[in-house]
């Protein structure tokens, strides 16, 4: 069941990859796809991950998540850019693989969640789909840009997408004692993620609708807590 969810995170990030080779995408907002997942990865964080991770105990490893992905993101744009001011929209193998490289992180996550509570790991796999159909998508748009053609950007969508289970794989190894902790650090990376990159991106200029947006998923995140 658990390699099923890791299945379908992966396939949400080839989905999102190859949403930008149809001509009506061009006339869907990318702002209303990414509040959306803003919504639902903040609150995944804080109406479940946190309590399940006994974050009382275990608060280093929050912040230890979400400065270690800062440090993850600010390294590929330093790769791109040097250190003079930018914007980051070159593109490389390192580039694509940091992309892509906090899908283990998800994929552990989804895996320790289920071990601690089955709808839990329901839970993240339904907050790691939000935010990766606009994350397939940017890393399209990106390689696009770049020149990259279909026959290269389908495989880099695979890797991804498989960087789940193998997650899901290593997830299997985590002693007990650090279940809490694993749940905290990616509560951490989901907080960064939604915060950070999410919200921002949405947010860059005014729109009400966007806030509407924005608590619809985390409304989403909420309802699945009472459901449990």
């Amino acid at each position: 069941m658990v390699f099923l969810l890791a299945i379908i995170a992966g396939l949400a990030d080839v989905v999102g990859g190859l949403l930008p080779f149809f001509a009506r995408t061009k006339n869907i907002s990318m702002r209303y796809v990414l509040a959306f997942a803003a919504g639902t990865v903040i609150a995944a964080a804080f109406f479940e991950l946190l309590p399940e991770s006994k974050v009382e105990d275990n608060w280093m490893y929050l912040g230890l998540g979400f400065f270690v992905y800062y440090l993850i993101e600010k390294g590929l744009e330093l790769h791109a850019c040097g250190e003079r001011e930018c914007e980051a929209r070159g593109v490389s193998w390192i580039t694509v693989v940091g992309m892509a490289s906090d899908n283990i992180i998800d994929g552990i996550g989804i895996g320790v969640g289920f071990i601690v509570n089955p709808i839990l790991g329901v839970l993240i796999t339904l907050a790691v789909i939000a935010h990766e159909v606009p994350q397939g998508m940017a890393t399209t748009l990106i390689m696009k840009d770049a020149g990259y053609k279909l026959n290269r950007i389908i495989p880099t969508l695979i890797f991804a997408g498989v960087l789940y289970p193998a997650g899901v794989a290593i997830s299997g190894f985590v002693p007990e004692r650090f279940l809490g902790p694993a749940i905290a650090f990616v509560a951490g990376v989901f907080i960064y993620v939604g915060a950070s990159a999410l919200m921002h991106e949405a947010h860059k200029s005014f729109n009400f609708k966007v806030i509407l947006v924005l608590l619809m998923g985390a409304g989403l995140a909420l309802g699945l807590r009472f459901l449990e």
